[in-house]
C-alpha cells in the first residue's frame, strides 16, 4: 500500500506511527520526527512519542535547520562523514504552514532524489494532519506554550487557517497574542473564478468578544454559503449582530471580492479595518468610502466600491483591537505606525511579513496592549497590462 493510503487508513492519533512504518519500508528510514509550530509562531515542538532524544524539546522557529526549513518552504539535506543523513522538510498544505518532518536515513539514501520524494510524502501528510486535527486533540495540544484562554480557544476553532494559496494569489495572516486575543475576525472562500474575504477589527477583549465574532462569523459564512454578493453578506451579517446585540456590539469590517484571473477587486467597507497597497517600493493607504460598522443600526443598507490590481501587488489589511482611546497627546494617528511597519517589512515574503508588521505595531508606545491582526494578499496575475489599483466608485464589476 501507498503512503498516502497508510496514512488514510491510521487512526488519528497515530499518524505518525503509520508514517514510520512506511517510511522504513520504502526508505529504510532510521528516525522520522514530526515537529509543530506553535500557535504564536516562535517554536517548533516535537509530536510524542519522539524517536530522536535530539529531537525531544522544541527548537526556535528561527533558528537551525528546522527553522530553516520552515522559513524558506525548501528542503533540506543534511549529510557529513558520519552514517546517516538527515533530511528536513516542510510540512504545509494550500500555503498553510504546520511544520517540519524530519528524516533520518542511511547515507547512501540521502540524496536529491530521495528528498524529492520524501517531499512529497510530507504534503501528503499535511493533507491527512488537516482531517485528523478534527478527530484528535493531539496536535492541537502539541502546538501549545501554554495554555490558550477561552476566548482565545473559540477563535482557534472557528477562523480558517493562517494562509491560502491559489494558482495566481497567496493570502497569509498573522495575530497576536495568539493565546488569548478572541475579538479578530477572518474568513476566506477560493473558487475557480474568486476569492472571497472578510476581515475586521475586534469588537473588545475575552470571551464577549469571541462570543461576537463567532456570530458575525457563521453569520458571513451562512450568507456566502447562501450565494449572496457582498452587499447580502454584509446586510445579513449586521441584521444580526443587531439583532443580537442593539447596537451595543458593532463590527468595523472589510468584505472584499477579488476575480482572481483579472485583479478586479470588489469591496464593501463597513467602517473598516486600514486597507494598505505595496507596489515596488511605493507604499500608500487605499482610501475607501467608509460605511457604518455592522450591526451598529437596524436594516443598514451597503454600497459597494471597486479597486484593480496590477502583478506583484500586495494589500495588507491591519486590524486593531478596538478600546479605549488614549490620552490626548500619548499616541500619533495610528497610520504612522503602520506606515513605518509596513516600509520595514515590505522586502519579507507574503509569509513573513504579517507576523512582521504585528511584531512592528506591538513595539510601538501602548502597543503590546492591543490585539492585532494582519492580512497580507498578493496578486500575482497572469500577465502585464492590468490595470492600476485605484479606487473606482463607479465602474460596474466586470463579468
Amino acid at each position: 500500500m501507498t503512503v498516502e493510503g497508510e496514512l488514510r487508513g491510521a487512526a488519528p492519533h497515530l499518524l505518525l506511527d503509520s508514517l514510520r512504518t512506511s517510511l522504513t519500508q520504502l526508505y529504510a528510514a532510521t528516525c522520522a520526527d514530526l515537529l509543530l509550530i506553535d500557535y504564536g509562531f516562535t517554536s517548533l515542538r516535537p509530536v510524542a512519542p519522539v524517536q530522536s532524544p535530539a529531537r525531544a524539546s522544541h527548537v526556535p522557529a528561527d533558528a537551525g535547520p528546522a527553522g530553516r526549513v520552515f522559513r524558506t518552504q525548501q528542503p533540506y539535506l543534511f549529510r557529513d562523514d558520519g552514517p546517516t543523513a538527515t533530511v528536513y522538510l516542510p510540512v504545509t498544505v494550500r500555503g498553510d504552514r504546520f511544520g517540519v518532518l524530519v528524516v533520518d536515513l542511511p547515507a547512501d539514501r540521502g540524496t536529491p532524489e530521495t528528498t524529492e520524494s520524501l517531499g512529497r510524502v510530507a504534503e501528503t501528510l499535511g493533507h491527512a494532519l488537516r482531517v485528523a486535527d478534527r478527530h484528535t486533540d493531539l496536535y492541537r495540544s502539541t502546538r501549545r506554550t501554554h495554555a490558550l484562554s477561552i476566548a482565545g480557544e473559540m477563535q482557534w476553532d472557528t477562523l480558517p487557517g493562517r494562509a491560502c494559496a491559489g494558482p495566481t494569489f497567496d493570502l497569509h495572516a498573522h495575530w497576536e497574542p495568539a493565546y488569548t486575543s478572541g475579538g479578530h475576525l477572518l474568513d476566506w472562500s477560493a473558487g475557480e473564478d474568486e476569492l472571497l474575504l472578510i476581515v475586521a477589527d475586534a469588537v473588545g477583549d475575552g470571551t464577549p468578544a469571541a462570543l461576537a465574532s463567532t456570530l458575525a462569523l457563521n453569520a458571513v459564512r451562512n450568507a456566502r454559503r447562501a450565494g449572496l454578493d457582498l452587499v447580502g453578506q454584509a446586510g445579513l451579517t449586521d441584521q444580526a449582530l443587531y439583532g443580537q446585540y442593539r447596537g451595543k456590539n458593532p463590527l468595523a469590517a472589510l468584505l472584499l471580492r477579488l476575480d482572481v484571473a483579472t485583479g478586479a477587486i470588489e469591496v464593501v467597507d463597513a467602517g473598516s479595518p486600514t486597507l494598505w497597497r505595496i507596489r515596488g517600493a511605493a507604499i500608500e493607504r487605499v482610501e475607501l468610502d467608509r460605511q457604518l460598522p455592522l450591526g451598529m443600526f437596524e436594516d443598514t443598507v451597503y454600497v459597494t466600491q471597486h479597486l484593480r490590481l496590477l502583478p506583484g501587488d500586495r494589500l495588507v489589511f491591519v486590524a486593531r483591537a478596538t478600546g479605549e482611546s488614549h490620552a490626548a497627546g500619548e499616541c500619533e494617528a495610528p497610520d504612522g505606525p503602520v506606515g513605518r511597519a509596513l516600509a520595514r517589512t515590505r522586502h519579507l515574503s507574503g509569509a513573513d511579513a504579517p507576523g512582521a508588521v504585528v511584531r512592528a505595531l506591538r513595539e510601538t508606545p501602548h502597543g503590546a496592549q492591543d490585539a492585532v491582526l494582519v492580512l497580507c494578499l498578493e496578486w500575482r496575475g497572469h500577465g502585464e497590462g492590468t490595470p492600476h489599483a485605484t479606487p473606482d466608485r463607479t465602474a460596474p464589476f466586470p463579468p
